[in-house]
């Protein structure tokens, strides 16, 4: 009786994981990027009509001051030159508050806005939102959007480590295609 109960609570509890981790993206590659209007570490109001004319590669992370996310936001830092070159905007969103961004971009030295998703909206509407265990968070995926505001290229499987080059490469190939 005791082996069921626990096999049905672990069932419960991968069904729940499962269930959470299995939301399709809701856009595409050619979808127009679903807009945004969230606050940064500062404070500061940003949308996606901000970035008009400029490449954006928006990425979703799940937690501010963690391992893979600082290795993934930091990879981004260290390359920061480089996009700036190819006309693009880094901006990081994670449900995470505003303290929180602002804490972990002086922690180190973020060059580029963290957006605060704490209402789940902006995840919800590219469907990287995630739920685990009863808890929310915004899965680690990118977009990358050209500047008339389309979705270039989206990210769904990002390595920490690898990822800000990734990107770079693609920008740097569909920069090099574009009028």
């Amino acid at each position: 009786m005791l082996r069921s109960r626990l096999l049905m609570s672990t069932l419960s509890l991968i069904l729940t994981i499962v269930a959470g981790t299995a939301v399709a993206a809701a856009v595409s590659d050619g979808d127009m990027a679903p807009n945004f209007n969230l606050q940064d570490q500062s404070g500061n109001a940003h949308e996606l009509a901000d970035y008009r004319g400029k490449w954006l590669v928006l990425y979703f992370y799940p937690k501010d001051d963690t391992p893979g996310c600082t290795t993934e936001a930091c990879e981004f830092r260290d390359n920061i030159f480089a996009f700036k070159k190819l006309n693009s905007q880094i901006v990081g969103i994670s449900l995470d508050d505003e303290s929180s961004h602002k804490d972990f971009a002086e922690k180190y030295s973020l060059p580029f806005p963290l957006l605060a998703d704490t209402g789940q909206k902006v995840a919800t509407a590219y469907g990287v939102l995630g739920k685990m265990v009863g808890m929310s968070y915004a899965k680690r995926e990118t977009f990358l959007i050209d500047p008339e505001g389309r979705i270039a290229r989206h990210y769904p499987k990002v390595s920490p480590k690898s990822h800000s080059e990734e990107v770079l490469a693609d920008l740097e190939r569909l920069a090099a295609k574009a009028p």
